[in-house]
């Protein structure tokens, strides 16, 4: 095995480890909006809409607040706004019948109070895809959700998985190890089932959807070393897009569909690289650090990935029109991996220490807040993907 990349790749499955428009959001979130809940019934609606609400970044709990929300679990719950002498209002009927329901119809509302009251995007109901790392060279597939709750695993094969990736909705792509070397499945996490959807000679692995959902980028060793494909998802036809004697890996595509970002170690340390789909032409994007990894193209246009630096690893953000000389970091260094974007552009999961975060991306000045451990439990949490 030759290249940082592909060894990393290949030693992550085998252990179980891991592998629009512009929104303006500088500011964002410096004054919170405070929100007093008084919901009746199922404790676990309130507990749900609590989290989210602060982990949204926009609010803050307190007794009284200027959003007040109010109402019963199981018939209906109505949030109010009053703002420059007008009352605004927002009601959702509820029919929830047990706490796992309740949770969800919490989720709804904290998106729907996050669009109405502020602008933005909320993702309290959008699932989170991670593994779990069980034992050695096991490790399972897993989704959650920002609050914490209903936390699931989704199959006990006892085999390795890594790298899930949202295809759609209710759909992910996975790098898997059953009865032979890395391959690509698919998994249905309404149905909880699974197939084999691609394996090729050798390594494959990494498959990302593009934005407009025909088309997965993924790596291949087809001809040798590690490359990278555009494979057509219908057809299953294939497109080489790399031929060097490098190792390149974990690609991600620009929100627009044309581009790729991935890693690479042409130049004897990993850095990130971006190609043209169309064309092939590709350039470099990083040479600030000792290794620049786990890239992810946000829907925004910036790209969040991992430096290594002075101190550890640390999440930046980067604008790849301008390169990583301009790159923001993110937080304190430590050990960050995997850091993947929210709808909301601003905030990330990632996994440091064994366990999973939510990073606001803003800084604290503007607002933002600390890193929110997503929930406590023992284990090893690694490669988390949020859906948008």
């Amino acid at each position: 095995m030759k290249g940082f990349v592909f060894a990393a790749i290949v030693a992550s499955v085998a252990a179980g480890y891991a592998a629009s428009d512009v929104i303006n959001v500088e500011g964002t979130g410096r004054d919170k909006l405070a929100v007093s809940i008084d919901v009746k019934g199922d404790e676990a609606y309130a507990n749900s809409l609590r989290r989210n609400l602060e982990r949204s970044g926009m609010f803050k709990i307190a007794k009284t607040g200027k959003v007040r929300v109010v109402g019963t679990v199981g018939e209906s719950v109505r949030a109010e706004l009053l703002e420059n002498g007008k009352l605004r209002t927002l009601s959702l009927s509820s029919t929830a019948g047990d706490s796992k329901e309740a949770r969800t119809e919490a989720r709804r509302m904290a998106d729907a109070i996050c669009e109405k009251f502020v602008g933005q995007a909320g993702f309290a109901s959008d699932p989170i895809a991670f593994v779990r790392r069980t034992g050695k060279g096991v490790s399972e597939l897993c989704v959650g959700y920002a609050d914490g709750y209903d936390i699931r695993q989704l199959a006990k094969d006892n085999a390795s998985v890594v790298g899930p990736r949202w295809k759609d909705g209710k759909t992910l792509f996975y790098t898997g190890i059953y009865e032979s070397g890395p391959q690509i499945y698919e998994f249905d996490t309404l149905a909880s089932r699974r197939q084999l959807k691609w394996a090729f000679k050798g390594l494959t692995t990494g498959a990302v959807v593009s934005p407009d959902g025909g088309r997965v980028a993924i790596i291949l060793s087809l001809h040798g070393q590690p490359d990278l494909y555009v494979i057509n998802i219908a057809s299953s036809t294939w497109m080489r897009l790399t031929n060097t004697k490098a190792s390149e890996g974990q690609p991600s595509w620009s929100p627009d569909g044309k581009q790729i970002v991935y890693v690479s170690n042409e130049a004897r340390k990993p850095q990130l690289y971006v190609i043209d789909v169309a064309t092939k032409a590709k350039r470099r994007l990083t040479s600030v650090g000792s290794q620049n990894v786990d890239p992810d193209w946000g829907p925004d246009g910036r790209i969040a990935y991992i430096t290594k630096r002075t101190g550890g690893a640390q999440i930046a953000i980067m604008d790849p029109a301008k390169g990583d000389k301009g790159a923001v970091l993110v937080g304190e260094p430590g050990t960050w991996e995997h850091p993947s974007w929210s709808r909301n552009h601003r905030h990330l999961i990632a996994s440091r220490d064994k366990a999973l975060y939510i990073v606001d991306t803003l800084a604290a000045e503007d607002g933002g807040d600390k890193p929110r451990r997503l929930f406590e439990s023992d284990g090893v949490w690694i490669t988390p993907c949020w859906r948008r």
